[in-house]
């Protein structure tokens, strides 16, 4: 729990009165004069207002110096109030304005000398000497607090603006894989509305001459037009912010799962052995589901030749009774924690793809060594 300040220097202040009011009590009486009530009240005068020592750290110094000039010319013993009178040269020297620091530094010295100078007995040499050094040394000591706050201020301000700078770039990731994965959505819809173009027209070239082949297409279209309708919906709800991108159109069709055992033996071309598993009966797909599929294995085998260094790795695609699974797992010792996603086109990205389709996505480190990346996209409802 953080102390206010004010207060904290309100028990500074009782602790310097109790200290100043003990160590009067060893006051050498043959040398200065009694500690009586009005020694009290002076020490009082200089020790209580540190407590507003942050809040006018010049006019608490002025203050306390004048009291203790009257303090020392009345003879009473000087050391008494010097201990305040060092907090309140440390305080200006740390916060105060400017000029207020070596004005504090030359009045302690002239009230230091002044109390040896009036006092019988005293070695001149050793009070300029002390005179001196100790503000000296207590205003460098503050100085450096000051330069010290300053270093932190700035610290803390580049911090700000980093951590707001790496949201940004956060946000952008975001955006950017959110409108390609629109991109390649859009292509998906253009692909079934193409379908049910064509379903359509043949209904209607053979719906006298054969009612069967037309009952079937039309059953195409319906097929067709609701998984077009979901993807549209995905992309919509998807897509807050594009912008054109100066990409060529090539047209070429979206891969999905068929295209997994080309893209494994590429990624085993690159350098990494890739073992590739279909567990379950295989099922149609819509192409989202299938494309996402395809992206997760991608993106994972390419996160793998990146990080990993020398190693293996496991392609498991399970068609399980209510969603696709697939894990990605390799054994590299390089890949133990999660790599840090690139241009929009890493784990962010994929978790993306996942959640769009009602999925889930996981990653992590696989053990002592490797890592794994396991995604579970649930079948479209009938």
């Amino acid at each position: 729990m953080q102390v206010k300040p004010m207060l904290a220097d309100g028990a500074l202040a009782v602790a310097m009165s109790v200290v100043s009011l003990l160590l009067a009590q060893e006051t050498p009486v043959a040398q200065w004069q009694p500690f009586d009530v009005w020694a009290v009240l002076l020490t009082l005068a200089v020790t209580l207002p540190l407590t507003w020592r942050r809040q006018a750290p010049e006019a608490t110094m002025l203050w306390a110096h004048a009291v203790w000039f009257v303090y020392v010319s009345l003879d009473y013993w000087p050391l008494v109030i010097a201990y305040p009178m060092l907090v309140f040269c440390y305080t200006v020297a740390a916060v105060g304005a400017r000029w207020a620091p070596p004005t504090a530094v030359v009045l302690g010295a002239v009230v230091w000398i002044y109390g040896g100078w009036i006092t019988p007995g005293s070695s001149m040499a050793s009070v300029i000497g002390q005179g001196l050094a100790i503000p000296v040394v207590v205003w460098w000591i503050g100085h450096g607090a000051r330069q010290l706050e300053v270093t932190n201020r700035r610290l803390a301000e580049a911090t700000e603006e980093l951590r707001r700078g790496q949201a940004d770039l956060a946000r952008r990731v975001v955006v950017d894989e959110r409108v390609r994965i629109a991109r390649e959505l859009h292509d998906v819809v253009a692909h079934h509305m193409s379908v049910i173009s064509v379903q359509a027209g043949l209904a209607r070239y053979v719906l006298r001459s054969d009612p069967e082949t037309a009952h079937g297409a039309l059953d195409a279209v319906l097929t067709t037009s609701t998984e077009a309708l979901d993807e549209l919906r995905r992309m919509l709800g998807l897509l807050r912010l594009g912008r054109e991108a100066d990409e060529p159109d090539t047209r070429q069709p979206l891969p999905g799962l068929e295209g997994l055992p080309d893209l494994t033996a590429r990624v085993a071309g690159a350098g990494l052995p890739v073992t590739l598993d279909v567990e379950g009966t295989a099922r149609p797909l819509p192409q989202g589901i299938a494309l996402t599929a395809y992206r997760i294995v991608q993106e994972s085998l390419t996160n793998a030749i990146k990080h990993a260094g020398p190693a293996r790795a496991v392609v498991l695609v399970r068609f399980e009774a209510e969603a696709l699974t697939i894990t990605v797992t390799d054994d590299g010792p390089g890949n133990t924690t999660a790599p840090a996603p690139g241009g929009g086109h890493g784990l962010i990205g994929l978790r993306e793809r996942a959640a769009l389709y009602g999925g889930t996505l996981t990653s992590g480190p696989h053990g002592t060594r490797g890592f794994r990346v396991s995604a579970r996209l649930p079948y479209p409802q009938s």
